[in-house]
C-alpha cells in the first residue's frame, strides 16, 4: 500500500510556516526601521525635511541630499530615486535643485533627477515609475556617440494638485499648471495648461476645463459620491457586506 507523502511531509510544512512568519516579521522589522523620516534621517541629511514625510525601505539611488528640500507629510515609496547634481559629491551652490511641496507622493520605483532646478508642487501624486528629470542626451555631433556628448539641461515646474500615471515621462524644460492629469505612459515637454488632461507619446491635451463649459469633451462617467464625514470604518465595512450580498444596490 503506497504511503501518504503528506504523513512525512507535515513536520516540513510546520517549519515552513514557522519560518515564513519569522521572515516576514523579520522582513517588517527591517522595513520599519529602514524607512527615512525627520526624526530617524539615517545615513540621508537633507536640506530639509518635514513632519510627517517617509521614505519607504529600501531606498532607491539618493545623492547631493544637501540641495534636497522634502516638505512636511510627503510619501516616498520603495526604490524611488531622489538625485541634485549629475553625481555626488558636487558643490552645487548655495540654492535649493530638487524641492518637493507639501503632500507630494512619489510611488515605487519612480525616479526624480534634478542636474538644474525641479520643483514639484503641492499635494502632487505620482503612480509607480514615474520618470522626472531635467536632463537629457544631446545627439548635436553625429560623429560622436550619444552617450559621450554634453547633456542638456533645462528646468522642470510641475504644479500643485497633479496626478502623473504610472510609467509617466517629464522632460527637461516641462512646465505643467496646476491639477493637471498626466496619462500613464504619456512623455511630457513644454507648457501644459491648469486644469488640463495630457497623453500619449509626446504628450498632447485630450480634455481640458472650461469655466463656463466645464470639461472638454465632457467626461462620461459620473463623478464619484465623496464618503460622508461621519461614517465610520464599521459601517463603510457593513456597507460593502450588504452591497456584495445584493442586499443594497452599490452607489453610482
Amino acid at each position: 500500500m503506497p504511503r501518504n507523502r503528506n504523513t512525512f511531509s507535515s513536520p516540513s510544512v510546520w517549519w515552513r510556516g514557522v519560518l515564513g512568519r519569522a521572515v516576514h516579521r523579520g522582513w517588517h522589522w527591517v522595513r520599519e526601521v529602514g524607512a527615512v523620516t525627520a526624526a530617524h534621517p539615517g545615513r540621508l541629511r537633507f536640506r530639509s525635511i518635514g513632519p510627517g514625510t517617509r521614505l519607504a525601505f529600501p531606498q532607491g539611488t539618493v545623492f547631493g541630499e544637501e540641495w534636497i528640500e522634502l516638505g512636511d507629510h510627503c510619501v516616498i515609496g520603495e526604490q524611488v530615486t531622489l538625485t541634485a547634481g549629475m553625481m555626488p559629491g558636487l558643490d552645487l551652490g548655495p540654492d535649493p535643485i530638487l524641492t518637493l511641496g507639501d503632500g507630494v507622493v512619489l510611488g515605487r520605483g519612480s525616479h526624480v533627477i534634478a542636474d538644474t532646478r525641479v520643483i514639484i508642487g503641492s499635494d502632487t501624486y505620482c503612480g509607480p515609475y514615474v520618470y522626472i528629470t531635467s536632463t537629457n542626451h544631446s545627439y548635436d555631433d553625429p560623429a560622436q556617440p550619444v552617450g559621450k556628448q554634453w547633456p542638456r539641461t533645462e528646468p522642470v515646474t510641475i504644479g500643485p494638485g497633479c496626478w502623473l500615471g504610472t510609467g509617466a515621462v517629464v522632460l527637461p524644460g516641462a512646465r505643467l499648471g496646476r491639477n493637471v492629469v498626466v496619462a500613464a505612459g504619456a512623455v511630457v515637454r513644454g507648457e501644459v495648461a491648469d486644469h488640463s488632461v495630457v497623453a500619449g507619446a509626446p504628450a498632447r491635451t485630450v480634455r481640458s476645463w472650461d469655466p463656463e463649459r466645464g470639461w472638454q469633451p465632457p467626461i462620461r462617467t459620473p463623478a464619484p459620491v465623496p464618503i460622508p464625514d461621519d461614517i465610520t470604518p464599521e459601517q463603510l465595512v457593513g456597507l460593502a457586506k450588504l452591497a456584495e450580498d445584493g442586499r443594497i444596490a452599490a452607489p453610482e
